[in-house]
């Protein structure tokens, strides 16, 4: 005996005490998915008997329930359920949110029910509890399809070792079709312009002519799409349009053949209902519907009527990554089936109330729509389809004179043609907004709520991330008061780790122990760049300023911005971040780079120096006097000594080269942080050193091999001093001269001044048998590492010492925070919420809180 069960329902079990509920249960739902009343009499009372419990374990059952079906889970009740008010509330539940009441009965004889009870010790109630719950349940039997339970089986002890239960997928659940699709908005009778879109996309109609009139059974039209894609018909069909019944044949050909997928709109629902004989109005295109459809056979209109019938609610598709619905789907609803989702597929959500034109007030649910699918709808036409929170309207209004939309999934384009004329005056005037788009101008305004307390960034490189608390706090204090707009603030760089302590001596770090680490990996080519000692810097820029409002939301704020690695604006003067970027779209035209990345905007990672330029204050306030000070009071130590000397004092020769070697450590300090400053007063006195280009339209390139970034950004910075190519050089890590030849070409960078390399694999990102391999290592130089850790750190002492530091915490760190900043950029590139992108952002510099030793 088989009883299928969908798998998204409330299976309520009813039955008398010892009918056998909870052996079934047992047999065919997973523990978890069985709540017992029983066993919450249990967790309430510690007694799954007492009935002084029943009010607050039936509390208990309820919220279980509600948790379970407000997830997706079927869920099964597991209580005697014989009385109707009992079961009401579970019902209700069911309703709540979208889920199939099942009833399972199992009728078991009265007295069968009494032996079973006898044999249990803790069943010793008096025989007119059994005898109650069977009378109750007869008179359930006749109720239960009136209490609104969508399937009722009813089962005989016999029927127990026999049945199978089978759960069977919602008809809207179609996660197995992966597509690719191209998803066609509202139709309304055009078949010239479909016929003209879908040839744009590449499918082949055949004949591409209309039915001929009048319409009869029998598939007219072949279709072949381009390899692996299906057409998905977001609904309304007919109606208002010129040819009804032309569109209505190639979508059912196209369904019938596999080549298509449909919903239904409203319209289409109207007409089903009329062609099932119901009294519906006859306005707004039926009666042109009905008329194009006049003389048709009873064949094919009983062939309309079942396709039309066929079509459900909405469609879940690719694994729930994309929902497809005539009036959009809310994300609670997404898979689900009731009354209420159809009502909303159709319909959308009306706030009771009227407009101007007599239309229904719309509820705006996409601009809170918050949901992990894409949902592609129709139903109100607009100018543009734009993206709004995972959303997107691809009704252009093709039979009010606009144009007939797809959008191509999973690229996330769209398609579109021209409608051959205006054959509908729309009830209310499509306008174009203007400006901004609805995401921007809802992305003005971000919700803290997103960023404070303890939150999880679900990212596609490393899983999920948690940011902690005390994070959030740090984070938000620093990014109100201080960042720059947010809409420009798509990335923030990563921390990086130095490579392990080096034993060469003289040396806390050297190339060897950077190679060794990414050998260890699974390595086998590295790129070395050499290490510029400025300030890391994120520069967003766009070819215009149209491209600045159209991506980034941005108006009048120029073509792009410099940022610090902590999000800030990188110069006080916008005058001057404006010439700056001015200057690199300039280079980016001349250098043909906008067409290399067929992209109209970037995402630049950079060092700006010279250090001073934003250094200046810990200069001035640090480095200088700690310098000045050393130097004076070892020089004073030594000038004492001497005097003192002089004065026949013996024995203080060690100590005079002591405090004299101080000197010069005081004095090799002070030279070595004034290597990296020089006076600014002009822009032209900056230098801007990009390293990679991390985004433009369409793609995050991690995809490129770093030698890719290294050679672009080559190209556009030979056409402005400002700008400055990174020297590098590729390492095969097998080789030792190679080994041996990129230490000496450190060592002679380092000699002259340089603050050392960045050593990376040579593709951008790599996996490794732990997860991502660390994106870059530093190796610093002994002379820049005096700036780090004071002018006396090579002394033996003090280098044993530093020898032990630990950088896991720092490694870790490091690769948290690339990750998040990768998942940003997707999501950006993604044409995601801000708040999405933000929320990467945030978490970069969340973590940056993380104690760890600074002079990493």
């Amino acid at each position: 005996m088989r009883i299928e069960v969908p798998a998204l329902s409330l299976i309520v079990l009813v039955g008398a005490s010892g009918s056998g509920k909870s052996t079934f249960a047992r047999k065919h739902f997973k523990g978890t998915e069985i709540v017992s009343s029983d066993a919450c009499r249990g967790v309430v009372d510690d007694d799954e008997n007492s009935l002084e419990a029943t009010n607050d374990a039936f509390e208990l059952v309820h919220f279980i329930v509600a948790k379970r079906l407000k997830r997706g889970k079927l869920t099964v009740v597991d209580a005697t359920n014989v009385q109707p008010d009992a079961r009401a509330p579970l019902i209700e539940l069911a309703r709540r949110f979208h889920a199939v009441p099942v009833a399972i009965v199992i009728d078991t004889p009265e007295q069968v029910c009494h032996a079973r009870n006898a044999e249990r010790p803790d069943r010793q109630f008096g025989p007119h509890v059994v005898r109650n719950h069977v009378r109750q349940l007869k008179r359930s039997l006749g109720s239960l399809r009136r209490e609104r339970f969508r399937y009722t089986t009813v089962l005989k002890p016999d029927d127990l070792d026999r049945v199978e239960v089978v759960r069977i997928p919602l008809w809207t659940d179609r996660r197995e079709e992966r597509g690719p699709f191209d998803v066609v908005g509202d139709v309304h009778g055009c078949f010239d312009e479909l016929l003209a879109l879908l040839t744009k996309l590449g499918y082949t109609v055949d004949p591409p002519a209309p039915v001929p009139r009048p319409m009869t059974s029998g598939r007219f039209y072949t279709v072949v799409p381009p390899e692996g894609r299906r057409a998905v018909f977001l609904g309304d069909l007919v109606d208002r349009g010129p040819d009804s019944p032309s569109v209505l044949r190639l979508a059912m050909d196209m369904v019938a053949s596999g080549t298509a997928l449909c919903v239904p709109g409203n319209h289409d629902e109207k007409l089903s209902k009329k062609l099932a004989g119901k009294d519906v109005q006859v306005r707004h295109g039926l009666e042109q519907t009905l008329e194009q459809l006049d003389g048709a056979s009873d064949d094919a209109l009983a062939e309309l009527r079942t396709f039309l019938d066929g079509m459900v609610s909405h469609l879940v598709l690719d694994e729930g990554r994309i929902v497809v619905a005539h009036a959009g789907m809310r994300e609670d609803m997404q898979g689900r089936a009731s009354s209420a989702v159809r009502s909303f597929a159709l319909y959308g959500e009306t706030t009771g109330e009227t407009d101007d034109f007599g239309l229904p007030v719309r509820f705006d649910w996409a601009s809170e729509y918050r949901g992990k699918a894409k949902v592609v709808y129709g139903h109100t036409p607009v100018v543009e389809p734009e993206w709004l929170n995972r959303t997107i309207n691809v009704d252009t209004g093709c039979v009010f004179g606009g144009r007939l939309t797809a959008l191509r999934y999973p690229e996330g384009d769209t398609v579109s043609v021209a409608a051959r004329e205006t054959y509908s005056e729309p009830s209310r005037p499509i306008v174009a907004t203007g400006g901004l788009s609805a995401q921007h101008e809802l992305d003005d305004v971000l919700d803290v709520g997103d960023v404070t307390g303890k939150w999880i960034v679900s990212t596609g490189l490393a899983g999920n991330l948690t940011v902690w608390p005390e994070q959030s706090a740090a984070a938000l204090e620093v990014m109100s008061r201080f960042a720059v707009n947010p809409k420009w603030l798509v990335y923030l760089p990563p921390t990086m780790s130095p490579c392990a302590t080096s034993d060469r001596p003289g040396f806390l770090e050297y190339p060897l122990e950077a190679f060794s680490y990414f050998r260890s990996q699974g390595v086998g080519s590295v790129v070395c760049e050499e290490k510029h000692m400025g300030s890391r810097a994120v520069v967003v820029v766009c070819r215009d300023e149209t491209v600045a409002m159209r991506r980034f939301g941005i108006e009048a704020s120029g073509c792009g911005i410099v940022t610090t690695r902590t999000g800030r604006a990188f110069f006080d003067s916008p005058e001057l971040n404006g010439r700056v970027i001015d200057r690199l779209r300039n280079a980016l035209e001349v250098a043909g780079t906008w067409d290399v990345l067929g992209s109209d905007w970037a995402v630049l990672d950079c060092e700006l120096m010279p250090w001073s330029a934003k250094a200046k204050d810990l200069l001035v306030r640090q480095y200088a006097p700690t310098g000045a000070a050393a130097l004076a009071a070892s020089r004073a130590a030594r000038d004492v000594l001497q005097a003192a000397s002089g004065r026949g004092v013996s024995g203080l020769d060690a100590d005079q080269q002591a405090w004299e070697g101080r000197a010069q450590a005081a004095e090799k300090f002070i030279d070595a942080y004034r290597r990296y400053c020089w006076p600014v007063s002009s822009i032209d006195d900056y230098r801007l050193a990009p390293f990679h280009i991390l985004a433009s339209e369409g793609v995050v390139h991690t995809d490129k091999p770093h030698v890719w970034h290294m050679e672009t950004s080559a190209a556009f910075c030979a056409h402005d001093p400002l700008f400055v190519a990174t020297r590098y050089r590729t390492v095969d890590l097998g080789s030792e001269q190679d080994v041996k030849d990129t230490c000496q070409w450190w060592e002679d960078l380092v000699a002259r001044g340089g603050e050392g390399m960045v050593v990376k694999p040579s593709d951008f990102l790599v996996r490794g048998a732990r997860g991502i391999v660390q994106p870059a290592v530093k190796c610093r130089g002994p002379e820049y590492l005096r700036i780090i850790y004071g002018p006396e750190y090579l002394a033996p002492q003090n280098l044993d010492r530093l020898r032990k530091r630990g950088i896991s915490r720092k490694q870790s760190l490091s690769q948290r925070e690339f990750v998040l900043g990768i998942e940003g950029l997707q999501r950006f590139v993604d044409r995601e919420p801000l708040r999405r992108v933000h929320q990467c952002v945030f978490a970069v510099l969340a973590t940056e809180s993380t104690p760890v030793d600074p002079r990493l």
